[in-house]
């Protein structure tokens, strides 16, 4: 597997399915972004896909997809635009990788007429008071009764002073702002198709109302000692998915980047056990199987960017060798070549239909520890419909720690 006519057999193997998920072992590895982008190119231009659709916050992503779409104001530098990310982890999408498919997609989108641009969108829940800022800045122009009440909402979050657990902390004995944020969506849920400017912008005011509602429950949600908090968010992020899916029309189709833990079926690994569900299992139960196709990535060993705790400065690690019988290891010492496999042929070798350790590496990562976690004991037939494996990958290229070059750098394969 060395360019991107090497993907022809999994372009085949995906036919005509309208969502397709593409997943990452890690969020900081070169080779997973770059093969995505390649991915997400042939899609778009081969299968008409219409959007991209990350594991982001949505109002950063959507001055990606203002820039993208070559919007009014929206910028004419990508660098600039992508120095917006100042929420840890940064380099998530302040990147060279990032930077790279969104030149792309901006050249794309200058041939097509404005409603068949390809868009770029955040998926996370996250951003609070990001969502509410930029509901006021935009609804103080258009409809300042809407934006009485978004300042409401977050009079009643200022004594937390933007600090999610403290506000948790107290909403579950004192102080509650659920019922403004609920207050705020059902207000613009009513007013959203009559907003004025560009075509997105009800739909973007919308949206920003939904992740204060699904935010405030999220941050309360973490004060419970089950997974209650992961799910809010995986369910907020298959929320996001339908409604740009119907946003875009009865003929859409979307690419969702997404770590493997997501994206990966949740059924097919012990997250089951853990009361655990996440965006792939709820877009198959939602849309079925036939619509829905998810490819996992796995590397066996390399760099990565990480941090050595939660807000910790960012850094390039290096990720060992696999632990000994993991699907890394395995794969590496069959051949240790680049490629992938489809779950929709006949494969006699069993390890894909037995529960097998698969690594994954979170934004927090401390190779040191590697072997007593980072591995999601998977079936990964069932896990997933397509398998990418690297041999050895490299660390991304973060705007915030490298400095930032005009020209594509050269570590880039195929040209992007």
């Amino acid at each position: 597997m060395q360019t991107s006519k090497d993907l022809d057999l999994l372009l085949d193997d995906i036919e005509d399915r309208p969502i397709v998920m593409l997943g990452e072992a890690s969020h900081g590895t070169h080779e997973f972004y770059t093969w995505r982008t390649a991915i997400s190119k042939r899609l778009i231009e081969e299968k008409g896909f219409n959007f991209i659709a990350v594991e982001g916050d949505w109002p950063d992503c959507y001055k990606i997809n203002r820039y993208v779409k070559g919007y009014k104001d929206a910028g004419d530098n990508i660098r600039e635009v992508l120095m917006n990310f100042n929420r840890w982890p940064t380099w998530m999408w302040a990147n060279w990788e990032v930077a790279a498919l969104a030149e792309w997609l901006r050249n794309y989108n200058k041939k097509l007429s404005a409603d068949k641009k390809i868009g770029f969108y955040g998926l996370d829940v996250y951003s609070l008071w990001d969502s509410m800022y930029e509901m006021v800045n935009y609804l103080d122009k258009e409809d300042p009764q809407a934006s009485a009440t978004v300042k409401r909402a977050i009079k009643c979050f200022e004594p937390y002073r933007h600090n999610e657990q403290l506000y948790a902390r107290y909403s579950l004995t004192e102080h509650s702002c659920r019922d403004k944020v609920l207050d705020l969506l059902k207000e613009i849920r009513m007013k959203a198709q009559f907003l004025d400017g560009d075509r997105e912008a009800g739909f973007n005011t919308e949206q920003n109302a939904l992740i204060a509602a699904n935010a405030e429950k999220y941050y309360t949600s973490m004060m419970s000692f089950d997974n209650e908090s992961w799910n809010v968010r995986d369910r907020h992020m298959m929320q996001t998915l339908d409604r740009l899916m119907k946003f875009h029309g009865n003929e859409a189709k979307g690419i969702v980047w997404e770590h493997n833990t997501h994206i990966g079926d949740a059924r097919a690994t012990n997250m089951k056990r853990q009361g655990m569900i996440n965006i792939g299992q709820l877009a198959r139960e939602e849309y079925g199987d036939y619509k829905i196709y998810l490819v996992g990535f796995a590397s066996y060993k390399g760099t990565v960017i990480a941090g050595n705790e939660w807000g910790a400065p960012m850094e390039e690690v290096e990720v060992p060798a696999a632990r000994p019988g993991s699907i890394e290891d395995i794969l590496h010492k069959e051949n240790g070549s680049d490629r992938y496999i489809l779950f929709s042929e006949q494969i006699p070798e069993k390890i894909y239909e037995t529960e097998i350790h698969h690594r994954a590496i979170g934004v927090v990562y401390n190779a040191a520890n590697e072997r007593l976690g980072n591995y999601v004991p998977s079936v990964l037939s069932r896990r997933y419909d397509a398998f990418i494996f690297l041999d050895e990958t490299t660390a991304l290229h973060p705007l915030h720690m490298h400095p930032y070059h005009e020209k594509t750098p050269e570590t880039y394969p195929f040209g992007f």
